[in-house]
């Protein structure tokens, strides 16, 4: 059962507005002023009038085009008021307008029937009258388990790389970013990496087929990274020693590490400066369940003449602690492009175990001063999947790019 409404009783008085209007264009089109002036709800009646192509609107004057043989909603609310039928869809259109609505005697009827009555569930009409307040409801035995929900939430890795974000954003740092498709000259010769260094090979790094090469940056930067490789160039070294071939620094490769970033982002940055990055990088690995293709890296640089190796394990240690470890250490190690170089370690309670999280230390002259930088540079490269998998007892890499096991996701906890 429906009622109308103050607005609806009006319009069954006075004429749905659309239809005055339509009934003061018959006599000939006229100015917009003027037909506000005479139809008190005049936006309301052009809404419906334009909706229905009824009417063209021309610069300062508003026409009739074609008229309706009837009013159906007009017609609807005449039967409402005398408690007649109304078809569903001219109901609905009345209920949108707000020119009816749902009688509320009816609506309480059908809440009466729920009184002195033990009920499990509110209803609308209950909660709409008030009349909830009488009625009994049944006992419930919270100590059941319920069905089980499974909301949506990110991702574990998203999770993490957004966590890890916020702590070096926290720390002052700056993020940057870098192409999947890199050249060899970013990702290795610029590193001080030598052109005949295992990691170049196939067996190591995926070369593209499409495209090929990539163009070498300014002739400058170039100069100085082949003389560092030849001889040492402006770096007071040695050098490798080899003629430098510039046809395998052009050679289009899928990044195997961040580092090409920070790499790039020394030719942009003014010292003091400090540079983070969160990045897939891809390894031609054979997949099994401690391998993968592709994997995220940490990577971070801080430039700055007042820094040292004390500061870089420091840095470590900050990010580690604010990850949750409580224990950090440090192993010695070697890595082509720092001098010196360290491997962080972290203590998993679970597993009564130390383990190995990344590479890091401080870049060699040969790394920096061809790329414009002559202060020292700290630098760290360090895993994001390991200390995940361990965190959550995950024994499978595969879990987070290629299984999607719904089973895992939905039971993982955020840390």
């Amino acid at each position: 059962m429906y009622i109308l409404t103050e607005e609806g009783r009006k319009y069954l008085e006075q004429g749905l507005p659309e239809k005055r209007l339509l009934e003061l264009l018959k006599k000939g089109k006229t100015t917009l002023p003027e037909a506000q002036k005479r139809i008190a709800e005049f936006s309301i009646a052009l809404l419906w009038a334009k909706k229905n192509g009824w009417v063209a609107v021309s610069k300062n004057e508003i026409e009739l085009t074609k008229g309706p043989e009837n009013f159906p909603e007009q017609e609807a609310l005449e039967k409402i008021d005398k408690n007649e039928g109304v078809p569903e869809n001219i109901l609905l259109v009345l209920l949108t307008r707000k020119l009816i609505e749902e009688e509320r005697d009816d609506m309480k009827k059908k809440a009466e029937r729920f009184v002195g009555k033990e009920i499990t569930n509110l209803t609308e009409e209950l909660i709409k009258t008030g009349l909830w307040k009488k009625a009994t409801f049944r006992e419930y035995n919270v100590s059941v388990p319920g069905k089980r929900i499974y909301p949506g939430k990110r991702h574990v890795l998203s999770y993490y790389i957004e966590r890890i974000r916020k702590i070096f954003l926290d720390l002052g740092f700056q993020e940057a970013s870098g192409p999947f498709v890199e050249s060899s000259f970013w990702n290795f010769d610029a590193l001080y990496q030598p052109q005949d260094h295992p990691a170049r090979d196939l067996a190591d790094t995926f070369y593209m087929k499409n495209p090929k090469e990539t163009a070498l940056p300014e002739k400058r930067l170039v100069d100085e990274v082949a003389k560092t490789h030849e001889n040492g160039g402006i770096t007071k070294s040695s050098g490798w020693g080899y003629r430098w071939n510039p046809a395998m620094a052009k050679s289009a490769i899928l990044r195997t590490h961040t580092t090409v970033v920070s790499a790039r982002m020394l030719t942009k940055i003014e010292p003091p400066a400090k540079v983070f990055c969160i990045g897939r990088v891809f390894r031609n690995e054979t997949i099994d369940y401690k391998h993968g293709a592709e994997f995220t890296q940490i990577e971070g640089i801080v430039v700055d003449e007042n820094v040292g190796f004390r500061d870089l394990l420091g840095y470590l240690k900050e990010f580690y602690i604010r990850m949750g470890f409580k224990k950090i250490r440090f192993r010695p190690s070697y890595f082509p492009y720092t001098e010196m170089s360290v491997e962080p370690e972290v203590y998993f309670e679970e597993k009564g175990e130390w383990l190995e999280l990344g590479g890091a230390g401080i870049f060699r002259p040969e790394v920096t001063v061809p790329l414009g930088i002559d202060v020292p540079v700290l630098a760290w490269g360090l895993s994001l999947e390991r200390p995940i998998m361990l965190r959550l007892a995950l024994n499978d890499i595969r879990n987070f790019y290629y299984k999607n096991d719904l089973e895992i996701l939905r039971n993982i906890k955020l840390w």
